[in-house]
C-alpha cells in the first residue's frame, strides 16, 4: 500500500475553510483599521490572530552617479516606521528610526535627523525619508507636494512609483533651486508625467510640505535632499487633522492653480482652532503677518524660550527676547554657525544682552526654524526668521500647543545644546553704531 505524503499540495476541507477564516479575519481587520484609524495589527490582536507583517521600502545606498540618472529601486524590508497612535490616545510612542529620532502620538508624529558629520554617502541609510516614503507607498489617490529643493533617492522613487500606480500627483516648486539646480530630481517627475508648477521669480517658493490623500500634511524645515536628511538638523512632523489638510490644500491650490506666489497670494488660508483638545494655528507667508505672528508668542512667554534657527535677523523678535529675559523668563537659543556673525544676525544683540545663546555643532548645517515657548507652545515650518522669509518668500509656519510635542522638540533642543559652541569675541560696539 502506497503511503500518503503529508507534504501532499491537497488540502483538506478543513485546512481550505481554515485558510478561508485567516482571510476573512484579515479583510475584516483591514476594513476596520480603515474605519478606526487604528493599527490593523492592534486590531488583529484584540482578534486574537497573528500581527500582519508589512514590507515597506527602506533607505537605499545613495550613490555618485549624475542627476540625470534614473534612482536605484527600492527593495528589501526595513525597520519598522512610521507607527501611528489610535486616534485620541494620549500615549506618546517612540518610533525607532536607524538614523533620526521619532515619536507619536494621537493624531500627530514628528522626527528629527541625527546627522554623524560623516561625508561617505554609502552611510547614507534609515533617515526620516523612510517613514515619509512609507506614508507615500501607502498613497492611494492624491499626493501634492511643495518642494524649495528635492533630490533624495528614496522619496524620489517612491513619488515615480505613486504616479505608475494611479495616484494623482502634483508638485510645485522653486525655479532656481526645485528645478533648475545641477543635483535636483525634479526633471524625472516632468519627464514621468507628473505636472509640476515653478514659481518664476526671484524671490523663494520656500515650503517643503506634502499632502497625502486629503488626510495628512507633512511639513517642517526638512527639504527632501540627501543634504536635508543626512546631514543638515532638521525636524518633520506629520498631522492627520482635516482642519491642518484643509487649510495647506487652500494654499497649495493657490500656488499650483492659480499661480500665486508671495505677496501676490490672497490671504484667508491661515486659520487657528483645536484639535482633540490641541490648540493650532496654520501660517503662510509672505501674505500674512508671521512676523508679529512669532513676536506675539514670544512675548507671551512666562517661564522659558527655546530656539533653534537657521536663520535670525528680525530685530522684533530679538527685541522680544531681551524684554522677556529682562522680566525673569529663561531664554537660550542657537544659531546655524555660518552668518551668525554678520551684521545682519541677531546672535550678537542677544549675546551682548546676556541672553544664553550659542553658535550649533554641527561641521554642515542646523537647518531648523524652531521656537518652544514655556514647554508648551511649538514654532516650526519652513520659515526662516528673517525679512526675506517674512515679506517676500512662499513660506508655511505651524503652532501647537502641546506639551508632549514640546517635549520632543526640547529633547532635539538638547541634543543640539549638547554640542553647541559658545561664541568667541562678539563685537558688541557695533550695536552702538
Amino acid at each position: 500500500m502506497t503511503k500518503k505524503n503529508n507534504n501532499s499540495s491537497q488540502s483538506s476541507p478543513r485546512s481550505l475553510l481554515a485558510s478561508l477564516l485567516a482571510i476573512l479575519i484579515l479583510l475584516v481587520a483591514l476594513i476596520a483599521s480603515g474605519i478606526t484609524g487604528i493599527d490593523i495589527n492592534e486590531i488583529l490582536d484584540i482578534l486574537g490572530q497573528p500581527t500582519l507583517v508589512v514590507t515597506t521600502p527602506p533607505a537605499v545606498t545613495v550613490t555618485s552617479a549624475p542627476p540625470e540618472t534614473q534612482p536605484p529601486s527600492v527593495t528589501g524590508t526595513p525597520p519598522p516606521v512610521g507607527t501611528r497612535v489610535a486616534d485620541g490616545s494620549n500615549t506618546v510612542v517612540e518610533i525607532a528610526i536607524p538614523q533620526g529620532f521619532g515619536a507619536a502620538k494621537s493624531f500627530w508624529q514628528v522626527y528629527f535627523t541625527a546627522p554623524t558629520g560623516s561625508r561617505d554617502l554609502s552611510t547614507y541609510m534609515g533617515g526620516i525619508d523612510n517613514p515619509l516614503a512609507a506614508a507615500i507607498v501607502a498613497a492611494q489617490r492624491t499626493l501634492d507636494i511643495a518642494a524649495f529643493e528635492f533630490n533624495d533617492p528614496l522619496l524620489t522613487q517612491v513619488v515615480l512609483d505613486a504616479k505608475q500606480r494611479g495616484v494623482v500627483v502634483r508638485m510645485v516648486t522653486d525655479d532656481e533651486h526645485g528645478i533648475e539646480d545641477d543635483d535636483s530630481t525634479v526633471q524625472q517627475l516632468i519627464d514621468a508625467g507628473i505636472p509640476v508648477v515653478p514659481d518664476n521669480r526671484s524671490a523663494l517658493m520656500h515650503n517643503k510640505f506634502m499632502i497625502i490623500d486629503s488626510e495628512q500634511v507633512w511639513t517642517g524645515s526638512l527639504n527632501y535632499t540627501i543634504n536635508g536628511v543626512y546631514r543638515n538638523n532638521n525636524n518633520l512632523i506629520s498631522l492627520r487633522s482635516n482642519r491642518v489638510v484643509l487649510s495647506y490644500q487652500a494654499e497649495f491650490d493657490e500656488m499650483f492653480l492659480q499661480k500665486s506666489f508671495g505677496v501676490r497670494s490672497p490671504r484667508g488660508n491661515s486659520v487657528s482652532f483645536t484639535e482633540q483638545g490641541v490648540p493650532i494655528q496654520t501660517v503662510f507667508a509672505a501674505e500674512d503677518d508671521a512676523l508679529n505672528t512669532v513676536v506675539d508668542r514670544v512675548s507671551e512667554a512666562q517661564s522659558s524660550v527655546r530656539f533653534m534657527t537657521f536663520s535670525f535677523t528680525e530685530r522684533d523678535i530679538a527685541d522680544a527676547l531681551v524684554e522677556r529675559a529682562a522680566n525673569g523668563v529663561t531664554v537660550r537659543g542657537i544659531f546655524e554657525r555660518v552668518g551668525s556673525e554678520t551684521t545682519y544676525s541677531e546672535l550678537t544683540r542677544l549675546w551682548c544682552a546676556g541672553l544664553d545663546a550659542r553658535q550649533d555643532g554641527n561641521p554642515f548645517i542646523l537647518h531648523h526654524k524652531v521656537f518652544i515657548i514655556d514647554n508648551r507652545v511649538v514654532i516650526t515650518g519652513s520659515l526662516n526668521f528673517s525679512e526675506n522669509a517674512t515679506t517676500s518668500n512662499d513660506e508655511n509656519m505651524i503652532i501647537i500647543e502641546d506639551r508632549d510635542l514640546a517635549r520632543q522638540y526640547l529633547g532635539e533642543f538638547e541634543r543640539r545644546w549638547a554640542e553647541a559652541i559658545r561664541p568667541d569675541d562678539l563685537d558688541c560696539s557695533i550695536l552702538e553704531e
